[in-house]
Order: structure tokens, then C-alpha cells, then sequence
């Protein structure tokens, strides 16, 4: 689908404010409320606005340790084996397949270091991990929504 500077213009909205009105977004691409509602019908059947959600602070759950881990797996480990693997464990947010030695990223949250130690260890008993290497947080710098 090609998205002109309108449909642009109406994601960048809808990022910044997910619960906007159709008038609100209208007003700021210059659109009518019905009009924006097509195009954002339009946008969501064709895949490209997967769906609306609330972004939650993590530290306002308690969960404010956060880890990168990157995973060793066994040589026919596939990328949907990981992700099954992944969705079993609450503590991660976001895991990917990446290039380089390790054969994916995983990224972790949890309430404090103990807690996180036992996610870990429970990502490590996965039958086809075969090591990892943790990078723990200290500090977040820059988070950028899309667009």
C-alpha cells in the first residue's frame, strides 16, 4: 500500500495520541472526522495500523529491572521455535532473530535482580538454549515511537 503525506500525517497523530478523536486528527491534517475514519479503516485492513494499545510505564507495575539477553541456541533451532519459547515467559517484552554470533536478542523486564535471575534461568532451561549473555540496563536514553 502507498501511504501519501495525509496517511502520514494521520499515523504520526494516532502514535502520539492513540485515543485522539477523528476530529481531533481531522483538524490537524485538514480532513473531515468521517474522512479521516475512512482512511484510517483503510489504513488498518491493509495491515499498516495493526491495532491501538495502551503503553504502560513499567516502573509504575514494578517492574524496573530490564536486561537485553542474547541467545546461543542449537543448530536447527528456527526463529518460530524461539518466538513460541518467548511467549512462555511473562518477563519478556520483545525477541528477535539478529545477525551476528548469537542467534537471538531477547529483551526482559522484572521487579528487581532476583527476579530477573529467575527468568533467566528459566529462558536457560529451554531445551534448545545453549548459553546466553546478559546485558542488564542502567539506563534508558532515547525511546522513540514510530514514526
Amino acid at each position: 500500500m502507498q501511504l501519501d503525506e495525509v496517511d502520514k500525517r494521520i499515523i504520526a497523530s494516532l502514535v502520539s495520541d492513540a485515543r485522539a478523536s477523528y476530529a481531533e486528527i481531522g483538524a490537524i491534517v485538514s480532513l473531515s472526522a468521517p474522512a479521516v475514519k475512512r482512511r484510517v479503516d483503510r489504513l488498518r485492513a491493509a495491515g499498516v495500523i495493526k491495532g491501538f494499545t495502551a503503553v504502560v510505564d513499567p516502573a509504575a507495575v514494578g517492574w524496573t529491572t530490564e536486561a537485553f539477553v542474547e541467545l546461543f541456541c542449537t543448530g536447527r533451532t528456527t526463529p518460530a521455535q524461539i518466538a513460541v519459547a518467548a511467549r512462555r515467559h511473562p518477563e519478556v517484552v520483545g525477541a528477535y532473530t539478529i545477525s551476528g554470533r548469537a542467534d537471538a536478542l531477547v529483551h526482559l523486564r522484572a521487579a528487581d535482580i532476583a527476579h530477573l535471575e529467575q527468568a533467566l534461568e528459566r529462558l536457560r532451561a529451554e531445551p534448545f538454549v545453549t548459553s546466553t549473555h546478559s546485558m542488564i540496563v542502567l539506563s534508558r536514553l532515547v525511546e522513540n515511537p514510530v514514526p
